[in-house]
């Protein structure tokens, strides 16, 4: 017991030992922030749920640094999302712009939410119209009545 001990602790103490912090991905923590919150604006092709600045696929890192150089050479926020939809198309933002091509976009889901009630509605009245309309008559509402009562008594 006192050897497994041992063992764990020597693992633990390399492990530590080993780690590196992390280091900065810019030299200027201006130009990062600024990546940053260009790319939390954009989504990742490959992942598609998810933004730039969280994915860690290939393409993502690859277009980080793209952005990273655009904004060394001195382009602006609004420069480098054009740049980058001119090249990706309008799907690479998190907010396409309203315009005739994303209509669908934004309007569809509106669009089938609106359908999925109207069906809802229709087929709540369709089954309300098949389901028959029974009165009951004084001799039900009493058997109705000395049904309850009996199973009130066996509870008591």
């Amino acid at each position: 017991m006192r050897n497994i001990f041992l063992i764990v602790v020597c693992v633990l103490s390399l492990s530590s030992a080993i780690a590196n912090e992390a280091a900065p991905l810019a030299d200027d923590p201006v130009t990062e922030q600024r990546l940053i919150s260009i790319s939390e604006e954009m989504r990742c092709l490959v992942c598609q749920n998810e933004s730039l600045a969280g994915s860690r696929s290939d393409l993502a890192n690859d277009l980080r640094r793209e952005i990273r150089i655009l904004i060394k050479e001195g382009k602006s926020d609004d420069q480098i999302r054009s740049f980058m939809v001119e090249r990706y198309g309008d799907f690479v933002l998190y907010r396409p712009p309203v315009k005739p091509v994303t209509w669908l976009l934004w309007i569809g889901p509106f669009v089938i939410l609106g359908i999925g009630i109207a069906g809802l509605l229709m087929y709540l009245r369709r089954r309300n119209s098949i389901i028959p309309t029974v009165t009951l008559t004084d001799s039900d509402n009493q058997k109705i009545d000395a049904m309850l009562n009996a199973a009130d008594n066996k509870e008591g």
